[in-house]
């Protein structure tokens, strides 16, 4: 997997890839939290708590993503092109 932008929070680093058969992973400690059809749907999840579960690295509780101040806006998210 391809890793395309990723985007720094209090937990860790979120991460958006793509796979060679061109579907889009929202990434979290190189986990996969979901597929989707598009960079902003994959954004979207994670603003929206809308991924599978994401577990805290330090105490393994369940975190809401939408809490972590991630942007909606993909464009500002680190690319890695």
């Amino acid at each position: 997997m391809r890793i395309l932008i990723s985007y720094p929070t209090e937990i860790g680093i979120f991460d958006i890839g793509q796979t060679p058969d061109r579907k889009y992973h929202a990434i979290f400690n190189e986990q996969s939290l979901g597929i989707f059809i598009s960079v902003q749907d994959a954004v979207d999840a994670l603003v929206k708590n809308e991924t599978n579960k994401v577990l805290h690295p330090e105490t393994n509780e369940v975190v809401d993503t939408s809490i972590l101040g991630i942007v909606e806006d993909y464009t500002q998210w680190d690319s890695n092109y």
